[in-house]
């Protein structure tokens, strides 16, 4: 098929002038140029603009995996479905939209261990779908991804005012000290980004065990204040909270809303497929970084879901109040209510200090996806070309400013009238992730077709996802009815302000995507003529030349299997 390369112009995979040099290119000039110049089509191109390093660890991946982007949503936003829908429904609906998500998880796998492409997914929708779609989701995710840079430095700015003392230093101080740590932990290198998520996720995911641990312990009776709690706070005042109706329709509609609330929450997760690029022995290192997604879905999301509704009964008053005042950091959390309940002292400042650090690693990522999506579209043709240079480390840093530079918008936060537009910003990016997930789903239906098309058989693929193509439907379909369905509650009464922030990014990304149809006149993408091969020589070439590690004794058999 005749892609839209680099510049704009158009090649074809049969035709590729580097594919059949590949591996004398990666020996010559190393892994890096190979890769450049069989996706440009030309070496020299390919040294005038350098490319991405893969300087992500195999550590770096698994921990991205199991706690990259995890923000304050996962400590505070699963507060509001809590209070609004009751434990049960929170349950069910973080152990339903997981399922979805690991079975997405499962089709970007299987795509991205085959072409472990910087940004990927735009390149992906662009390849197997139709070009229009790879802008539409490459340029969606861009701006869903600077503008929720703002909102973790936002939170992160506010977080910090849970303790004594800072809330008396005005916002912007905090603003401007965490936008230059995450600027600086993108900018020179990708191996620092790394080492810093690889802290960042350690934390968290040390603190969530803890809390679960905590959770069995107060549940048990082994609080200070509390005995046996049981399933108490299930039948008084209840499992299931009714929303906006009453009765078996309203227990419904409280269950739906936890649908929506889970998806933001899962946010993010597609994230491995976009540092694939970027990682070391990709074809080993990404199969099974997407299988840690399940285990990532199942102690993070459904346990600890689990583990707030036994703790707190989702009518507790200092929860309620601390939601309608909008108290700083952790006072919203409901792990730091059930802490206060038990009367184990000094936790609620540890918590916060997580939550502070999880908001400043979601910032941290969001930086790096971005500006990775960035640069995916310039590899399409979709950017300006100037976007493609990289530094000699390997970073795409006209990418990663221009992404930053969208940081600034945080300061808007700092008053109340421009808070109010900052607000109207991060609205329009409600349902972008929704839209990515089934744009993923779209491309991986075309892949499948395509592999089968042009004689490839997947049982030859190193991560062959089970039962496809039925999970992409399956979450194909999920993911759409959440789409359209996502704002119920603008229709009860008819509120038109919640009714927008429900579905501007409906047209926003048909806008995109009809824009770019009608301008570039790109067509449907036959699954017989999808580009499925293009920068795929330099990698399989590339794969000779990472070492294979073997555990010495029992503590590095261990090690390699966590990281």
């Amino acid at each position: 098929m005749e892609k839209e390369g680099y510049a704009g112009d158009t090649y074809t995979s049969e035709t590729h002038p580097y594919s059949e040099d590949a591996a004398k290119i990666v020996e010559d000039k190393g892994i890096r140029i190979g890769e450049a110049a069989d996706m440009y089509g030309d070496l020299q191109t390919a040294e005038d603009y350098g490319y991405v390093s893969r300087g992500l660890k195999s550590r770096h991946i698994q921990f991205i995996a199991l706690g990259g982007t995890i923000g304050t949503g996962l400590f505070l936003g699963i507060g509001r479905a809590f209070t609004q829908a009751g434990p049960l429904s929170v349950l069910l609906g973080y152990t339903l939209t997981g399922i979805a998500v690991f079975a997405m998880m499962q089709s970007l796998g299987e795509m991205a261990t085959w072409l472990p492409l910087p940004g990927a997914i735009p390149q992906f929708c662009a390849r197997y779908v139709d070009g229009s779609m790879g802008f539409a989701v490459g340029w969606n995710n861009w701006y869903a991804c600077a503008i929720t840079l703002c909102a973790e430095i936002s939170a992160a700015s506010i977080v910090i005012q849970f303790w004594q003392g800072a809330d008396n230093i005005n916002v912007a101080a905090w603003i401007t000290l965490i936008l230059v740590l995450v600027i600086c932990l993108n900018i020179f290198a990708v191996s620092i980004y790394g080492e810093a998520e690889f802290c960042f996720a350690s934390i968290k995911i040390v603190t969530i065990v803890g809390l679960i641990i905590m959770a069995i312990v107060i549940d048990l009776g082994g609080a200070p204040k509390e005995g046996r709690l049981g399933f108490t706070y299930w039948k008084n005042p209840g499992a299931m909270k009714t929303y906006i109706a009453s009765g078996s329709e309203g227990r419904f509609l409280g269950f739906f809303s936890t649908l929506v609330n889970a998806a933001f929450s899962y946010g993010g997760v597609e994230m491995v497929a976009v540092a694939a690029g970027e990682a070391e022995n990709p074809r080993k290192n990404i199969p099974k970084a997407v299988r840690r997604v399940f285990w990532r879905i199942l102690f993070f999301y459904v346990i600890g879901s689990l583990a707030i509704g036994v703790l707190v009964p989702y009518n507790d008053p200092q929860l309620l109040s601390a939601q309608s005042s909008g108290a700083a950091g952790a006072a919203a959390s409901p792990w730091v209510i059930a802490i206060y309940r038990a009367g184990i002292p000094v936790l609620p400042s540890i918590i916060n200090a997580v939550i502070l650090t999880s908001a400043s690693s979601s910032a941290n990522a969001f930086l790096y996806t971005g500006s990775r999506y960035m640069y995916a579209l310039a590899q399409n043709g979709q950017a300006p070309k100037f976007l493609l240079r990289c530094s000699k480390a390997g970073v795409p840093y006209w990418c990663v400013i221009i992404t930053a530079s969208i940081g600034l918008l945080t300061y808007m936060s700092c008053s109340t009238g421009a808070n109010t537009v900052f607000t109207w910003f991060q609205n329009l990016t409600t349902i972008a992730t929704l839209f990515t997930w089934c744009s993923i789903c779209i491309a991986y239906l075309q892949f499948y077709k395509a592999l089968k098309a042009q004689g490839v058989d997947r049982n030859t693929l190193v991560f062959k996802s089970p039962f496809q193509p039925y999970t992409a439907w399956f979450s194909l379909i999920f993911f759409s009815i959440i789409i359209v369905f996502n704002g119920f509650y603008a229709f009860c009464p008819w509120d038109v302000d919640n009714f927008i922030t429900s579905y501007v990014g409906i047209p926003i990304y048909f806008a995109l995507y009809l824009g770019w149809k009608l301008f570039k006149r790109t067509p449907w993408v036959n699954p017989a003529e999808a580009d499925i091969h293009t920068g795929k020589a330099a990698l399989d070439a590339a794969d000779l030349h990472w070492p294979e590690q073997h555990p010495r004794n029992v503590f590095e058999k261990v090690w390699f299997w966590i990281a």
